[in-house]
Order: structure tokens, then C-alpha cells, then sequence
């Protein structure tokens, strides 16, 4: 009997095959998760909105609303030395060890990471493949791995924009899908970064495109063309990649899911997002009768900015229905509904008048600007207060996610 199991442990460690069964990553299996365990798993996160992606309203601007638009104005106030200086710091104090251990120590399961793909990209002469972005995700992929916190990475800005509005930091229009220099430059990335994360267990995989074609735009013109470049995706993935699970959004901020074929991959995740609706079966009851048609998993992206009852009856409704869920956002500034706010000063008000004023003419931004003294002040503290051990957690909000404080 010693001598056979002596055996079986040799076949076991020198057998590749039979050592590649024990599988180490996360899995589709029928409409659930699993876990290498062999356990399912609910995914409960939060999305790291405002990090790499900034977004106007958690600056509490109004119509500097986009990535491009928010450096414009920094620069205005700040020069462009100064904003780069700015964001280069903003990046390292945003999200730190301390955030992605409260979220773990919270009961969350996992975090979403949005992304603009400039981070990863210069575009002056020929695209090329720079930047501090693989800096940035390999860091929350360090935290999130010492910490036990599964990630999913999300292109939330593609280039040529894929969903034409300021949440993809593009020019107004979808011109991804009209693109085939930009779509190829898309296709590349993702390459790229499957190959990067590859044999990253923590990732749980990747969200390739983070709500396409807004409804302002022509629906026969363009719902047809999304699945097709999602099989290109994910056809440049799978040759790098075989074992991290693909996330797939419908049109229409991720809710149309009628553009959708038969799965197209065995290891795929559909994903949709809804702000300010009913709390009703009614409204979830295409994307479960999505999952019992295809058997295949569904995954509530985002949600949230709302009240904390909403937030409380909306996980409640998706945990009903077996979807995971990734609510909106973890931090921003003077506000409840997320995790931890952001402290507001009397400096920064006068950054968010500049910001919200006209500046059609240069004559307007040197009218508009606060005195030197304050804007430093402002954008010293701010750096300082988006610390987390200077922010301040909402415990409503907490509740309402079913987290302990």
C-alpha cells in the first residue's frame, strides 16, 4: 500500500496532464462562478470609478465632465507641468494598500478596475505601447492578491470611444465601431494585457468594452457590429489566454442583450448595468431568462448612485436571481452614496466655480482663475484628503451593501 501510494504521488507530480487538472482559476460552470475550491462563488464588489478613469461629477463639476476635459482645465489652473505632476500623485494616493484592505475587510469579494486605454498608449506619431498604466494595475493586482480580493479589469474608455459620450472620454461618438485603426489598436491591448495576466489568479478576467453605443445613436446602425468585434477580442485573448473569463455587455449601456448570439466562448460572463429603476423583478427578468436559455452567468457591472434603501433592495433583487453584483463607486468627494467620501474645502469650492464657468476665450480663463495661493492649496489638500485614512466612510451606505464598518 506505501509502496502504490509512493506511485501515485511520482505520477502525479511528474504527469503533466494529470497535474493540470487541479484547476487554479476562476471558472464558468453553468450560470455560476467556481471558485479553484470547487465552491461557487456570488461576486460582491465595488468599481474603482475615479481612479483611472476621472469623471467631472466626483470633483463636483458640472460640464468639465471627461478625462480630457478635467486635464484641460488642471492644466489651465495648474500649467501642464503642474497637472502632470497632479495626476501622477492623484494615481498613487487614490487608491492605496489601505483602500483594497478596507474593501476586503468591509466583505467584499472583489473590485472592478475601469481603465482608459491612454494610460497604456501614446498616440503622438504611430501608436505605441507606454505609459503608466501596467504600473497602476500591476500594483491593485499586488494588493488584491495579498489580500484575497478578486479583480476584473474594464476597458472603460476604448480608442475612438465605444460609447460616445464623457464615461469613454472619446469625442462624442462611437467611432470605435467605424474604426479599423482604432478598433485593431483595441484588439492589441487586450492582447497585451491577457498576456501580461495570464497565469494572474487573483484576475478574475476581463470586461472588454464598458457600456457601448450610447441610445443617442442609431441602434440598426451600429448594435450589429458589437458582438462581432467582441469575438475578435476575444479570439486575440484566447491565444494568450485560455483560462481567465471574458466579460460581455450588452448595447445600450450594457443592457441590450437582444444583439447577443449562442455564447460564443465556454468561459463567458454576460454583464449589464441599470441606475435609477424599479427594484422589481420586472426588471431583471430578460437578463434571467438569458441566463436560463444559455445557461451561462450574469453579472450586474454597476449600479448605484442612489439612496441607500435603492442600493439595499437592488443587491437584494440580484441576489434573488443569483447575479453578482459590482456597485458604483467606491470613493468620491462629499457624498453618501459610496463607500468612503472625499473631504470638500473651501479651496476646492473655488476650483469647482472656475470649472463650471464658461472658458470660450482665453480671456475667460484668466478672468475666471483663483488667486495662485488658493489653487495650490486646493489641489495640496485634495491630494492629501483622497488618502484613506483621511476619508470618511459612509456607514448608511455600508448597511445597504450588507457590509460591516
Amino acid at each position: 500500500m506505501r509502496t502504490l501510494s509512493i506511485t501515485l504521488i511520482f505520477l502525479l507530480l511528474c504527469n503533466p496532464f494529470i497535474s493540470a487538472q487541479k484547476n487554479i482559476y476562476v471558472k464558468v460552470r453553468g450560470t455560476s462562478l467556481i471558485e479553484p475550491s470547487g465552491e461557487p462563488i456570488l461576486l460582491r464588489g465595488i468599481n474603482l470609478g475615479n481612479w483611472l478613469v476621472p469623471e467631472g461629477y466626483m470633483f463636483k463639476f458640472t460640464h468639465t465632465n471627461s478625462p480630457q476635459r478635467i486635464n484641460e482645465t488642471f492644466s489651465q489652473l495648474l500649467g501642464p507641468d503642474g497637472a502632470k505632476k497632479f495626476w501622477k500623485q492623484y494615481r498613487d494616493n487614490y487608491i492605496t494598500r489601505e483602500d483594497i484592505a478596507f474593501i476586503k475587510r468591509s466583505g467584499l469579494n472583489s473590485i472592478r478596475v475601469p481603465f482608459n486605454y491612454r494610460l497604456f498608449v501614446s498616440e503622438d506619431h504611430d501608436p505605441r505601447f507606454e505609459g503608466p498604466g501596467f504600473d497602476m494595475l500591476d500594483r491593485v493586482i499586488k494588493w488584491c492578491r495579498a489580500e484575497k480580493l478578486y479583480v476584473i479589469l474594464d476597458m472603460h474608455c476604448a480608442p475612438g470611444g465605444q460609447t460616445g459620450d464623457n464615461i469613454d472620454d472619446s469625442y462624442g461618438y462611437p467611432y470605435l465601431f467605424e474604426s479599423p485603426e482604432a478598433q485593431k489598436l483595441t484588439i492589441d491591448l487586450w492582447k497585451l494585457i491577457a498576456k501580461r495576466y495570464a497565469k494572474e489568479t487573483i484576475v478574475i478576467g476581463y470586461d472588454f468594452l464598458n457600456e457601448p453605443i450610447a441610445t443617442y445613436f442609431d441602434a440598426v446602425q451600429f448594435n450589429s457590429k458589437l458582438e462581432p468585434l467582441y469575438k475578435r477580442i476575444a479570439s486575440a485573448v484566447r491565444q494568450v489566454d485560455k483560462n481567465h473569463v471574458l466579460f460581455i455587455g450588452g448595447a445600450q449601456w450594457d443592457n441590450n442583450f437582444s444583439v447577443f448570439g449562442k455564447p460564443f466562448d465556454g468561459n463567458i460572463v454576460y454583464t449589464y448595468h441599470k441606475y435609477w429603476c424599479d427594484t422589481t423583478q420586472a426588471m431583471v427578468q430578460e437578463y434571467a431568462d438569458f441566463m436560463e436559455k444559455y445557461d451561462v452567468p450574469i453579472w450586474m457591472g454597476e449600479s448605484g448612485e442612489n439612496k441607500n434603501e435603492w442600493i439595499d433592495a437592488w443587491r437584494r433583487l440580484n441576489e434573488k436571481n443569483n447575479f453578482g453584483w459590482c456597485f458604483w463607486p467606491y470613493k468620491k468627494m462629499d457624498a453618501a452614496s459610496n463607500m468612503v467620501a472625499v473631504k470638500r474645502t473651501a479651496e476646492w469650492d473655488s476650483v469647482i466655480t472656475f470649472a463650471n464657468k464658461p472658458r470660450t476665450t482665453y480671456k475667460d480663463i484668466r478672468d475666471a482663475k483663483p488667486a495662485r495661493a488658493v489653487i495650490e492649496k486646493a489641489f495640496a489638500d485634495y491630494l492629501e484628503n483622497c488618502k484613506f485614512a483621511n476619508c470618511t466612510v459612509n456607514p448608511g451606505y455600508m448597511k445597504a451593501l450588507g457590509l460591516s464598518q
